[in-house]
């Protein structure tokens, strides 16, 4: 199987299994992004070469916590978002305590990257879930994270490839050498297309609502991509993992979405 016919197929995939586990239900989206959480953590975690079973507790309580709050989203018991808080209190603690055991030297750079995980994976993760969310009703609105997720898709495929015909000037040469200002304004612009195209349909949002949702997923989606493109020029390696065939890793994926969905979930909250 050539590579680029494997990338086709687990891409076509992977679109499909996110696509199902959102429009099915509001139980299979959280469960879904749950798991997609645990994948991308190991993976970040491998990156940046941590030894330490604190991201993966903090990481989940935290996940658990939010979701938790989540009013009339899922019917839990009062007890969940207390458990949850009180872990995540502890292991927070509990990891800052386990720094007294390490050299002096490396105590800064270990608890750097226990929170940088937290920070860069399991928040936009635990703002993803709780994007639907946010509307009049408190109801699981799924239409608003999937166009956010075509936006996305939009965004990377159009970059690439207006990049790959008339791209010349670089975007981040030392970072990501094949990235261009060609590419960018490019996925860009056909982000904005898509966003017009995505109002006619999902009408639950306005036309301006999709438009800002557009311009933030293609300025602050490339920086998500960018990002990740310097840990792992830092760490040596093309691909995060082998975990999606002809794609890398599930970090590879979803970098531009991690970057972008906080601040989507800014705009919600502002503008609700």
């Amino acid at each position: 199987m050539s590579q680029f016919i494997k990338r086709v197929i687990f891409g076509a995939l992977y679109v499909a299994i996110l696509s199902l586990g959102i429009l099915y239900s509001q139980q299979s989206f959280v469960v879904l992004f749950f798991i997609l959480m645990l994948f991308t953590l190991f993976e970040f975690i491998r990156l940046i070469k941590l030894d330490s079973v604190f991201p993966y507790i903090i990481s989940v309580s935290l996940f658990v916590f939010l979701n938790s709050l989540n009013i009339n989203s899922i019917n839990i018991n009062d007890k969940i978002p207390a458990w949850s808080g009180i872990i995540l209190f502890l292991s927070s603690f509990a990891a800052f305590m386990s720094s007294l055991f390490l050299k002096k030297e490396a105590v800064v750079i270990r608890l750097g990257k226990v929170f940088l995980s937290i920070v860069y994976i399991a928040l936009p993760f635990s703002l993803i879930t709780l994007i639907p969310f946010i509307n009049n009703e408190f109801a699981y609105i799924h239409i608003t994270i999937l166009g956010v997720f075509i936006l996305v898709w939009v965004n990377d495929s159009f970059a690439y490839l207006t990049g790959s015909l008339i791209g010349k000037r670089k975007l981040f040469e030392s970072v990501s050498p094949n990235k261009t200002w060609e590419g960018f304004f490019g996925g860009m612009l056909f982000t904005f297309l898509a966003a017009y195209v995505l109002s006619l349909f999902f009408t639950k949002l306005s036309l301006v609502n999709w438009i800002v949702f557009a311009g933030i997923v293609s300025t602050f989606g490339v920086m998500g991509d960018l990002i990740e493109s310097m840990f792992k020029r830092q760490a040596g390696v093309k691909d995060t993992s082998n975990l999606i065939p002809g794609h890398g890793g599930f970090l590879d994926r979803l970098d531009s979405i991690l970057f972008s969905a906080p601040f989507i979930f800014i705009y919600l909250m502002i503008i609700s």
